[in-house]
């Protein structure tokens, strides 16, 4: 049966909104400097322009969006040395993550584990925007099975940036090498070795910075409405867009 929107509370919309944000920026449909105005976001997700500033607020808390003046919202653009920065912050944390895990996780999270990493294989060879979404996925998935709150929000915050970062300084991505790195390390943590899981971690993190940080995306320039529409739960066309709008000037 599907949801019905219309008992939604408004910190749900709000959380529909910046998951499908997220998303958009995460696979590169909404690129860094990307405007996102209050009343586009409103109409494509049937919400008021108030919900559509608080996702929007949440988003710039994540460090994705950057709230300028007169209430102006765009797409983080982070500079080369935030970027490389980030990273390098990421890398100690990961390694944090591993070595709790280490010898820890159940048959059922390899196994969980090993699937995502499935999904990559399946992936290969397609776009490189989801190949990159699925690949942060397996680490948002590493922190979660820590059980660690902190954890997990500072590593699904800080992963969600360096998504940001790939779509900003990048070349084309290798999925192959992303891939063989989570089977390693995925082995690595099920024989125990702390120390060889933080070393591949570190190794991992830094090749995919090495690999991505080197020149900065051309600008593709489409309407958000376009860009939001695979991205939102219940989509509005734009001849209902242009009713509303001729509704409202009624």
């Amino acid at each position: 049966m599907a949801r019905d929107k219309a008992k939604d509370s408004p910190s749900d919309k709000v959380g529909t909104i910046c998951r499908a944000l997220r998303r958009a920026i995460i696979e590169q449909a909404l690129e860094p400097g990307a405007k996102l105005p209050e009343d586009a976001l409103g109409e494509r997700f049937g919400v008021s322009r108030t919900i559509a500033r608080h996702a929007l607020g949440q988003l710039a808390a994540e460090g994705l969006v950057e709230l300028r003046r007169n209430r102006i919202a765009v797409v983080a653009t982070p500079s080369w040395q935030e970027a490389r920065d980030t990273f390098d912050i990421r890398i100690e944390l990961e390694r944090l993550v591993v070595r709790q895990l280490a010898g820890r996780l159940s048959k059922a999270q390899l196994a969980t584990l090993r699937a995502q990493v499935d999904q990559e294989e399946v992936a290969r060879g397609g776009s490189d925007a989801v190949s990159i979404r699925l690949a942060t996925e397996f680490h948002i998935l590493l922190a979660s099975m820590t059980e660690s709150a902190i954890m997990i929000r500072y590593i699904s915050e800080i992963a969600y940036r360096c998504c940001l970062t790939l779509s900003l300084f990048s070349r084309p991505h290798s999925s192959e090498c992303a891939i063989n790195e989570h089977r390693l390390l995925i082995d690595a943590l099920e024989s125990g070795d702390a120390e060889k899981a933080m070393s591949l971690m570190h190794h991992h993190l830094d090749s995919v910075a090495e690999r991505a940080l080197v020149a900065q995306a051309k600008p593709r320039g489409r309407d958000i409405m376009d860009i939001l529409a695979p991205y939102a739960d219940a989509p509005v066309t734009r001849s209902a867009v242009r009713k509303r709008r001729l509704d409202a000037a009624e």
